[in-house]
């Protein structure tokens, strides 16, 4: 038997002329009573392995027939050389194993004419039917969620590399929380033992606990938002990656934010260049991503470029996906959008001292399309001051104790960020639905497989 290999070390010509043995499933299949022309795929890449009757013989060639769609198999053969051949190779089988086969009478239901529908926006979604989402246990086997999947882990990798790297320490807050975050209409409420709680929205205020502690700490988890949204990009529950740093302006946290999204960018580009080619995804255009300064707006500046685009917006008001999608559509790269109006922002958004109209926050908008993919900004952080905050919105200040405690003994200016992990990948990729990036995507219709 030849050793056992990837497929992708067979694309790769290392194995040329050589005997191999393949671990895969049956991507597509077809051929004759005489000869059978077999893809078989596995984690690294797709090959074409063509098998004889004649030199298999009858009982062997018989197993290769029976073999549909996402049977599970080994194959043993020697690597040709074609260049007419996706990859540039091919497999002469010299022998044949099914291992897991697949009922004839229940095929693999996961079509390539079923990728691509049309959502309720209009807009041309992968993999976005109820059907396939119903069977995205089984979706996720295709090429495009694969590629997807390769894309995701990556930039999981570049997050911990860049906070490490920039001496920042890994640090977990519960996902039971008291109080809100991001306001208490996006809450989801779970019975806990008699009592109220909810899921997270944000580790932030349990980060801020941490602060004086650890000073630059970062996380990678899960936030849950109630929003009934059925735009392309918001999940019910999403992926999070978060920092906070003490002794910090909105400045220096608005430069990591743009030194980890480019660091993400940069390390797609080096890890999963053949993955963002096969999903026709512009090199030259991440590599701007990755290598141009994000430049700056002012809140009151954005609402003067909208409204003389004709957008009905007034000053105060959030700025929501429709209006931030109009005010990207020119960016080449993305841009930070500084300094929203207090009235705006939550409570622990600090007030800028040179104007108390304003909070010293910012959101990074991606272009393309995708909009807000990082919020932060620098906290309130002295005793007096969060008092007033919450006082100001009404917010009862017993579920917040413990954060106002953060103040009084020791506060220290400080600031931080949240990144939305699946909305980074998204953009990148080029993908048409944030569903595609996630393996098992949350919204407020589905809660199934």
């Amino acid at each position: 038997m030849g050793k056992e290999i990837w497929i992708g070390d067979v694309q790769n010509g290392v194995h040329d002329g050589q005997q191999v043995t393949l671990k895969g499933w049956v991507k597509r299949t077809r051929g004759s009573n005489k000869i059978r022309f077999l893809v078989l795929r596995d984690s690294t890449g797709t090959i074409q392995c063509v098998g004889k009757r004649d030199v298999l013989g009858d009982e062997m060639f018989e197993a290769v027939k029976e073999a549909l769609i996402e049977s599970s198999v080994h194959v043993t053969g020697t690597v040709r050389v074609d260049e007419r051949a996706d990859g540039g190779h091919e497999l002469d089988v010299e022998a044949f194993a099914l291992i897991g086969g697949v009922d004839p009478e229940r095929p693999f239901p996961v079509t390539e004419s079923a990728m691509l529908t049309e959502d309720e926006e209009g807009n041309m979604v992968w993999g976005g039917s109820e059907f396939l989402l119903d069977q995205r246990h089984l979706y996720l086997r295709t090429a495009r969620a694969t590629t997807m999947l390769k894309l995701r882990s990556s930039a999981f990798g570049a997050i911990h590399q860049y906070f490490r790297s920039h001496d920042f320490i890994e640090y977990q807050a519960p996902n039971f929380v008291a109080g809100a975050v991001e306001g208490g209409s996006t809450l989801f409420e779970v019975p806990y033992f008699g009592r109220k709680a909810y899921l997270t929205q944000s580790w932030q205020l349990y980060a801020e606990a941490a602060m004086p502690a650890l000073e630059r700490l970062y996380t990678i988890a899960p936030s849950f938002r109630a929003e009934k949204s059925r735009t392309r990009r918001h999940l019910t529950e999403f992926w999070h990656a978060e920092m906070e740093m003490a002794w910090s302006s909105n400045d220096e946290i608005m430069e990591h934010g743009e030194g980890v999204v480019r660091h993400i960018a940069r390390t797609l580009l080096d890890e999963r260049e053949a993955e963002l080619t096969s999903l026709d995804r512009d090199l030259d255009m991440l590599a701007r991503y990755a290598d141009s300064p994000y430049p700056r707006m002012r809140y009151d500046e954005a609402i003067e470029t909208l409204q003389g685009m004709g957008v009905d917006v007034s000053w105060g008001q959030d700025l929501d996906y429709s209006k931030e999608k109009v005010l990207t559509q020119d960016f080449d790269v993305p841009h930070f959008l500084t300094h929203y109006p207090k009235v705006a922002k939550p409570f622990y958004h600090r007030v800028d001292p040179e104007d108390e109209q304003y909070v010293l926050c910012h959101d990074l908008l991606a272009p393309e399309g995708y909009g807000e993919i990082i919020g932060g900004g620098e906290r309130t952080w002295s005793e007096a001051e969060i008092l007033k905050r919450i006082d100001e919105e009404g917010t009862p200040r017993e579920p917040y104790q413990f954060y106002i405690d953060v103040r009084s003994y020791g506060g220290v200016p400080h600031g931080g960020f949240g990144l939305g992990v699946d909305r980074v990948v998204s953009w990148l990729a080029g993908a048409s639905h944030i569903r595609e990036v996630i393996p098992f995507p949350r919204t407020s219709r589905r809660v199934t497989p």
